[in-house]
């Protein structure tokens, strides 16, 4: 375990896949530098589902995830908003929804999925096993690369221009990404943190997950509570 915090200390690591069951990343520090880049396994997307979970006491605007290409800086972002502090919006190929209503509570573990579908240009969020409205965001066009995904910084250009003011403090954990828009009922057993009833990600797996850490980001134990 040693070892491993060490590793992930460093200021810049090499890309390695891990299966990071019952891990988590640790994002200690507001800065506009540590980030992890993940490796995706697919350059182009007509549909994409994201999960993950996540835990902070941030009160101003954080980014969750952010996907960028050349052609559109927010490729697919999931950002949360602090204007309006029930709300959550989904950026796609430089288009977005916002979605109200969010009960997303500072020091809470929070489960989270996004689905978009470029047929119909319907998105969708899931928070905590509730469902939002669908809105229509982006349609008739697919996300190509080259794909650049970075947790714990929002990229405004592709692959940087981060600010430390709209940087993710505190800890994110079971990220998944798939090519196509996931069953409910998979999104249910995500959101019930049913490790095996669900598909793994294809595009990104948290059980091998290809990945670069930049700066004081920590691979550790998840914290849970035990009953």
């Amino acid at each position: 375990m040693a070892l491993l915090l060490l590793l992930a200390m460093l200021t810049v690591c090499a890309a390695t896949r891990q299966d990071l069951y019952g891990k988590m990343f640790t994002f200690p520090q507001e800065t506009n530098t540590a980030h992890v880049r993940l490796i995706p396994s697919r350059q182009e997307l007509k549909a994409v589902t994201i999960c993950l979970r996540s835990f902070t006491d941030l009160r101003r605007g954080h980014v969750l995830f952010s996907l960028a290409t050349p052609s559109a800086v927010n490729g697919f972002m999931i950002f949360k908003d602090s204007d309006a502090p029930d709300q959550i919006t989904v950026h796609i190929r430089n288009h977005y929804g916002s979605f109200a209503g969010q009960n997303y509570k500072l020091n809470t573990w929070h489960s989270l999925c996004a689905t978009w579908d470029s047929a119909s240009g319907l998105a969708q969020l899931w928070l905590d096993g509730k469902l939002s409205n669908r809105k229509l965001v982006s349609r008739g066009s697919s996300i190509s690369g080259p794909i650049i995904i970075i947790l714990g910084q929002e990229q405004d250009a592709h692959g940087g221009g981060f600010a430390e003011n709209e940087s993710f403090s505190g800890m994110l954990s079971d990220v998944h990404m798939w090519d196509y828009a996931i069953s409910p009922c998979d999104i249910q057993n995500y959101m019930e943190d049913l490790s095996f009833g669900f598909t793994q990600g294809n595009v990104v797996n948290w059980r091998a997950l290809d990945f670069e850490i930049m700066g004081t980001v920590l691979i550790e134990d998840k914290q849970s509570c035990c009953y």
